[in-house]
């Protein structure tokens, strides 16, 4: 069993409240728009990364980050990409490296919208964790975090870091 904490869209952004609910996290998983390397490293620094560069990132990002993830965990195989869609409404990218790959867990960010949503033609579940940075329009910055064992996604919590505007 693996304790997974996901984020996205911090757009150079890293508070303490992001820090305590990943602080006992086997691994951190980010879909893109890391904003800076310094939240790269400090992210890093907590757990285990992976992550993806989204469309903000610059080369400083790129130069770490891929822009397609896909990999297995505790039986679970996982694909994250930064801007995915969600069912019924995938990009076109996405849609084919779903195809592709096959996985039971699809994660991307980009939208800023926290989604939980399963997709049975596809037989996966789809994440998105919303935006835990301060740029954008969301209202509430978020962040998931799970656990996964025996190829599935269990104790899904949604958390909620605080307005969009306010600081630590």
């Amino acid at each position: 069993m693996k304790k997974i904490g996901l984020l996205s869209d911090t757009h150079g952004y890293l508070d303490a409240r992001i820090c305590h609910h990943l602080r006992d996290c086997d691994e951190i998983w980010h879909a893109g728009d890391f904003g800076t390397a310094a939240v790269v490293e400090e992210l890093a620094a907590l757990a285990p990364l992976r992550g993806v560069y989204g469309n903000i990132d610059g080369h400083d990002v790129r130069l770490t980050q891929p822009l397609v993830q896909h990999f297995e965990v505790e039986g679970l195989r996982v694909l994250m990409t930064h801007i995915g869609g969600y069912p019924g409404h995938y990009s076109p990218a996405a849609r084919a490296l779903v195809a592709e790959h096959r996985p039971g867990l699809f994660i991307s960010g980009h939208s800023h919208i926290l989604k939980v949503m399963p997709d049975p033609a596809r037989q996966l579940l789809h994440l998105n964790p919303g935006a835990a940075g301060r740029h954008g329009f969301h209202k509430v910055r978020t962040l998931l975090r799970f656990e996964v064992a025996n190829g599935r996604v269990q104790h899904l919590q949604a958390v909620e870091l605080g307005p969009r505007g306010a600081a630590e």
